[in-house]
């Protein structure tokens, strides 16, 4: 265990990560894993987001949960912790955010921990295996490219790298992992390639800002009260 200081805090909160109970909790991480359980969840999220249909709701939940793997892999870099708690204790909750009904995350700050130099790798391919295990639940019951769920995510990983590797505070920690992350090694048993590597092909994240990075649309244009996002690869 370790204490989030109110810079972390606030991180946290900008990416619609909570440190209190919901007060509308709808479902946990476990549940959106549990095959008999995921349709209800997509539901869940189609009803909240104002969805049209459920490939949309899809899209829009990794999204939200793509916030808090990028958070993860941000605290990583910037101070040495990460969320460390069971699947069951992540929480997600209706709420409203900048007059729009939304999905957001809750966790207890209980659940950071310290990680040591040698456990980073581990950790990094904990976020990739839960990131994959989400993808492959909601597909066994939406018909959704995974590329666009994992291009969902990856956009928020994109930013994160930009402030991380510009900060001089953060720069060798984000490098290291970046690296890691576009190890080959680290996706086994998910891909036979990094991804994220594939995703960035070649560039530096900064050089990717404002661009069309994305092969897939996210759908983001579809959801009521959302825009087009900025990596939209349609014209």
């Amino acid at each position: 265990m370790t204490t989030l200081t109110p810079d972390q805090i606030r991180e946290l909160n900008s990416y619609s990560v909570y440190l209190e109970q919901p007060t509308h909790p709808v479902f946990t991480l476990a549940d959106v894993l549990d095959f008999s359980k995921v349709q209800s969840i997509v539901q869940v999220a189609q009803t909240v987001s104002q969805s049209p249909n459920e490939v949309v709701a899809t899209s829009f939940f990794v999204r939200r949960l793509g916030m808090f793997f990028a958070m993860q892999l941000y605290n990583l870099a910037a101070y040495d912790e990460m969320w460390n708690g069971l699947a069951e204790d992540l929480q997600f909750g209706a709420r409203e955010e900048f007059g729009n009904k939304t999905i957001s995350l809750f966790v207890d700050s209980a659940d950071w921990e310290m990680i040591d130099d040698e456990d980073r790798q581990a950790h990094i391919k904990r976020v990739l295996d839960d990131a994959h295990a989400v993808i492959t639940s909601l597909r066994s019951v939406v018909p959704i490219s995974p590329l666009t769920l994992w291009e969902n995510i990856f956009g928020f990983w994109l930013w994160q790298y930009h402030v991380l590797l510009s900060d001089p505070g953060s720069e060798m920690e984000a490098r290291e992992d970046l690296e890691k992350l576009k190890n080959d090694t680290t996706w086994t048993g998910i891909a036979d390639h990094s991804r994220f590597a594939n995703y960035l092909n070649g560039s530096e994240p900064s050089a990717l800002l404002n661009t069309t990075v994305r092969k897939t649309c996210c759908f983001s244009k579809d959801v009521p009260g959302l825009m087009r996002c900025g990596f939209c690869p349609l014209p």
